[in-house]
């Protein structure tokens, strides 16, 4: 092998070994002579062509040993330099006696966290639960509930309906956002015999102002038991179940009489103030008392829409907001926190698990 070939091979691996850097520009100059595109090395292997055959075994082998060592030396130069690219890395050893980064936690949604518990409550007593999609169509979301042509709910200033692109004028109220999971009961009811006992947890929408107190699309839980001789009585133990489950076992509810399609007779369930101990404060507006939920015997008129016999069966259903739920659990004051995304506001739910 030619003595001035291994002369140059033997320079280039002194100057290696001798190479130092102290910052991330030495570093890149490094890079850039020794294992970049038009380095030193490289320019070794075009002399292969002026090789002896039976010398360019000896030779290569010598130019990928003085490769690979190029390769060592840069990834020990690097870690000398705490990682540093020579572009961007910093040039500062690491500090190993510094004390690791605490792992940084996510955070539950307090509305994810409520109805998974209100969820928990009731699947201790035996409902399950089942789920329907948002966009429904009349019957399901109003007709099979009891709900006549003229009332509210179906005109445009409550209900997002749904039109699709070349319908006429007469077909623009068949679908909808759904505004209750109510609907979801219809269904299992239309798939199911008694006796039912389920819940319905999702999301719903109304054509209603942002504000504080309101929004246009908020989460539901209702829940809906058929069989025989189910009675006023027992709607009541099951909420008066829930309320001390979720709100602790000193909780009291009281039922007040009110007016729904689907239901008859039909009750507003308030719930003790946990804040004031029922003492009164200005989050129960000093009457000791919270609204959670609404509630009544289902009617006879919507079990025969689902080919129920209302004369052998019978069942209560009731309804809550998932975000009032999660307001007296929590004391969140303005509902618009829930769906801002705001940071601050999602790190007070911190969760270890």
């Amino acid at each position: 092998m030619s003595t001035e070939l291994i002369n140059r091979i033997d320079q280039i691996k002194a100057k290696l070994e001798a190479a130092a850097v102290a910052t991330a520009e030495e570093l890149e100059t490094f890079r850039i002579k020794f294992i970049g595109s038009k380095n030193q090395i490289k320019d070794l292997y075009q002399e292969l062509k002026s090789v002896p055959n039976d010398q360019k075994k000896d030779f290569g082998q010598k130019i990928n040993a003085l490769k690979q060592a190029a390769e060592e030396k840069f990834n020990g130069l690097k870690a000398s330099l705490g990682g540093g690219d020579g572009k961007t890395g910093s040039n500062s050893a690491i500090d190993k006696s510094r004390p690791a980064e605490e792992i940084a936690f996510g955070s539950r949604h307090p509305l994810a966290m409520v109805r998974k518990e209100i969820i928990e409550i009731f699947g201790r007593i035996g409902f399950s639960v089942s789920e329907g999609p948002e966009i429904e169509d009349d019957w399901h979301n109003f007709s099979a509930l009891n709900f006549p042509p003229e009332h509210p709910a179906r005109d445009m200033q409550d209900t997002f309906f749904i039109q699709k692109a070349g319908e006429d004028e007469d077909r623009t109220k068949e679908m909808a956002l759904r505004t209750h999971t109510s609907s979801v009961q219809v269904r299992v009811m239309e798939g199911e015999k008694p006796p039912i006992r389920t819940i319905s947890p999702g999301r719903v929408y109304r054509n209603e102002a942002i504000s504080a107190r309101a929004h246009c699309f908020f989460h539901q839980v209702e829940g809906l038991y058929i069989d025989k001789d189910v009675s006023f009585a027992d709607l009541k133990q099951t909420l008066l179940y829930f309320a001390q489950e979720m709100f602790g076992e000193k909780a009291q509810i009281r039922l007040r009489p009110s007016y729904f399609p689907f239901t008859e007779p039909s009750a507003e369930v308030d719930v003790s103030c946990t804040i004031c101990n029922s003492k009164g404060c200005n989050v129960c507006k000093y009457t000791g008392w919270l609204e959670i939920l609404g509630c009544g015997m289902v009617d006879p008129n919507v079990l025969e829409s689902a080919n129920i016999d209302p004369n052998e069966y019978s069942g209560f259903a009731f309804g809550m907001g998932i975000e009032r739920i999660a307001q007296l659990k929590f004391r969140v004051s303005d509902l618009r926190m829930y769906s801002e995304n705001d940071i601050r506001f999602l790190q007070q739910f911190k969760s270890t698990f």
